[in-house]
């Protein structure tokens, strides 16, 4: 039979583990967000730097308004691209995060089912031993 202190040691190791496999999940997305991140800066900074100069080599007022319009074009769809990046991510980390709680929740099931079980089992034993409490709540549930 498991002593109680030896079911102690491995719920506490369990909900140890449980917690390193939660941080890990929200380490994982975080450092996806950050890279996503700073691609997103690098790419921003090149294209206002190709912009800069593009802009600088402009020779007309007319030149200058289809670069603005050129330039304009593309930052929607990468805006799009990186609203469609943070999403993924987010759901996969809550994927991540959601199988870990529900690993939990079905050890935690599980134990309580044992526990359950087991509680019902001594009630049993203690009943057959003691025929006279067993007498007694029978003439009780007969009288109710």
């Amino acid at each position: 039979m498991v002593s109680v202190t030896e079911q102690l040691v491995s719920a506490n190791k369990a909900r140890v583990e449980t917690l390193a496999t939660i941080a890990d999940a929200a380490f994982s997305g975080t450092e996806r967000l950050a890279a996503l991140n700073v691609g997103a800066a690098r790419s921003l900074l090149e294209d206002s730097l190709e912009g800069i100069r593009a802009a600088l080599a402009a020779n007309d007022v007319q030149d200058l308004v289809s670069l603005r319009n050129m330039l304009a074009e593309p930052g929607s769809g990468q805006v799009a691209d990186y609203s469609s990046s943070v999403f993924e991510i987010a759901m996969q980390t809550r994927q991540a995060l959601s199988r870990v709680v529900e690993a939990r929740v079905l050890e935690m099931n599980k134990v309580f089912t044992l526990a359950l079980h087991k509680s019902t089992r001594q009630i049993i034993e203690m009943a057959q031993a003691n025929p006279v409490a067993t007498a007694a709540v029978k003439s009780r549930k007969k009288a109710a």
